[in-house]
């Protein structure tokens, strides 16, 4: 694995090597979560999401806390954790960077997405773990983003959508990126489909 990536410590380890425990206003927000749902497996993405925030990876010791915090098992919620592509277990850049994930699923794979991964290898200078050669991006594939009718969709940060993106959309919202301005918000209203 390239230098510039870190890999979580392995389960023997983790718990020693970090403190693993939410503070007591971390606790009160997965608890306002809680309050939302009649089910705590409801409130596994929201924490997982907290826990992501504060540990920058979902190591083994902070997918155990969750568990341990809504009362889990660590299966199921290891099961979340690893279908998602936004909650991060490994492999995660040391430096700052922007996360810019491209769908490539079988319907955007077609419909763009994989030339558009191609683009984005030969514009960034991808290394073979996806970091762009000024380490201020990190583009990977993305299984699907939910938004199949917009192809291709691409997922910025984990906090914003950018869609029909081709080669000289992608292209702009780097640009822009380098700049510190994320992308607008886009609406994307659902299309009428005419019924023969």
């Amino acid at each position: 694995m390239a230098d510039h990536f870190v890999e979580y410590p392995a389960p023997t380890t983790d718990a020693r090597a970090v403190d693993y425990s939410f503070t007591p206003a971390e606790i009160a927000q997965v608890q306002q979560h809680v309050a939302k749902y009649p089910d705590k497996t409801s409130v596994v993405m929201p924490t997982l999401w907290i826990a992501q925030e504060k540990f920058g990876v979902l190591s083994t010791g902070a997918i155990q806390l969750v568990a341990d915090t809504l009362g889990l098992s660590f299966a199921h919620v290891y099961g979340v954790a690893t279908f998602y592509t936004m909650y991060l277990k490994r492999g995660v850049p040391a430096q700052p960077f922007h996360l810019v994930e491209v769908c490539t699923c079988f319907t955007c794979g077609e419909c763009g997405g994989r030339e558009l991964m191609a683009h984005a290898k030969k514009a960034l200078a991808l290394d073979g773990e996806g970091m762009s050669a000024d380490g201020r991006f990190w583009v990977r594939e993305a299984e699907c983003l939910g938004a199949c009718d917009t192809p291709v969709p691409v997922q910025i940060d984990n906090r914003r959508m950018a869609f029909n993106v081709d080669a000289s959309k992608f292209d702009q919202i780097v640009e822009g990126l380098r700049r510190d301005q994320t992308p607008p918000f886009e609406s994307v209203p659902a299309r009428k489909l005419e019924l023969q």
